[in-house]
């Protein structure tokens, strides 16, 4: 009960915080809920914050904190290392693929592809969208899973899927 009550409280933060979201560009609404500071510490250190928050559109993939605190220990700290960079916005670009697909569309796509629909991200490799239990699960590079946690997060610019994993790229 105390797990439900855990998630319910979660949602309703990110639902609260994500209201004004639409006059906000995706690095705006990312910066304004404390659930991504890793994510937005990571864009920033990686250079990313110009080209996300361009006009788009985007669709991102958005590991909350809790995804970054499931690495090894020591994988986020390396990746903010200046020496890392290259590897760090290879690892954001995965998460990002060009282009607005809200919750329906990816499930209506999931749905006409036979239960699974690859995405090339803006990294270059794909990853593979299906769903389990009528939750939106992604597949990377190395088999690893993770699971749409919170959907259609508006922002001027695309849609933030928030996840509870950060996916891997090759």
């Amino acid at each position: 009960m105390k797990k439900i009550k855990t998630i319910l409280a979660s949602a309703l933060l990110f639902a609260g915080a994500f209201t004004f979201a639409q006059s906000e560009n995706i690095v705006g609404v990312a910066a304004g809920n404390e659930n991504f500071s890793t994510l937005v510490t990571a864009v920033q250190t990686a250079g990313l914050v110009e080209t996300l928050s361009s006009e788009g559109p985007f669709t991102v993939f958005a590991p909350t904190n809790d995804a970054f605190a499931k690495l090894p220990d020591g994988t986020v700290s390396s990746l903010l290392m200046p020496a890392s960079k290259n590897d760090l916005s290879g690892l954001l670009t995965y998460h990002v693929v060009a282009g607005k697909f809200e919750a329906a569309a990816v499930i209506e796509a999931i749905n006409a592809n036979n239960g699974m629909f690859k995405v090339k991200t803006v990294q270059g490799n794909e990853i593979g969208l299906s769903l389990k239990d009528g939750k939106v699960m992604l597949t990377d590079a190395k088999g690893g899973m993770a699971t749409v946690v919170i959907a259609d997060v508006a922002a001027s610019n695309g849609v933030i899927h928030a996840i509870d994993t950060v996916v891997m790229p090759k």
